[in-house]
C-alpha cells in the first residue's frame, strides 16, 4: 500500500493555493487527510473564516469515510436527503455534502488519502482539490460510482 507523504501533502496544498489565487476565488483552506483519515497537512490563507479548517477537513473526512467525492455525495443529498442527513448524526457532523472534498489516487488506483478545500463555492473547491492533486501526478475521484441507487 502507496503511503501519502508529508511532502505530497505540501505540494497538494501548494497547487490547491495557486488555483484559487490563479481563479481569485475568495481565501480558501485546504486539509489533506492520509487513507486511515488523519490530517497529514492543512494551510489556510489569510482572512479565511475561521470554520474553514472543520469543512476542509469535514470534506476530506467524507469522501474517505463513503470512498468517493463529496461531488457523489452533494448528487445524494438532493435525492437520498435521509440518508445523507443520517450520515451527519452518525459521524458527528464529520461529512460535508458539498463538492471539494476529493479522493487521492495511487497509480494502482489504491486510494492513498484525501483533500478537501473549503472558501469558494463548492465547485471552486473542487477546482483547487484537483489542481493540488494533478499537482503531484496523482490521480483523482471527485465524484464517485455513476450510479446512484446504491445507499451506502
Amino acid at each position: 500500500m502507496a503511503a501519502l507523504k508529508l511532502a505530497q501533502a505540501r505540494l497538494i496544498i501548494d497547487g490547491a493555493l495557486q488555483e484559487a489565487r490563479r481563479l481569485a476565488l475568495a481565501p480558501v483552506a485546504v486539509a489533506v487527510l492520509d487513507a486511515g483519515g488523519q490530517l497529514v497537512a492543512f494551510q489556510r490563507e489569510d482572512r479565511a473564516g475561521i470554520a474553514r479548517f472543520e469543512i476542509a477537513n469535514a470534506k476530506a473526512w467524507g469522501a474517505l469515510g463513503l470512498g468517493f467525492g463529496t461531488r457523489e455525495l452533494t448528487e445524494r443529498a438532493a435525492t437520498m436527503p435521509s440518508f445523507v442527513a443520517s450520515l451527519g448524526a452518525i459521524t458527528q457532523g464529520r461529512m460535508v455534502p458539498s463538492p471539494g472534498g476529493v479522493l487521492i489516487l495511487a497509480d494502482d488506483q489504491e486510494v492513498v488519502g484525501a483533500v478537501g478545500v473549503s472558501g469558494d463555492t463548492g465547485d471552486n473547491d473542487e477546482a483547487c482539490a484537483l489542481a493540488g492533486i494533478a499537482a503531484v501526478g496523482l490521480g483523482a475521484m471527485p465524484g464517485g460510482p455513476l450510479s446512484s441507487d446504491r445507499p451506502g
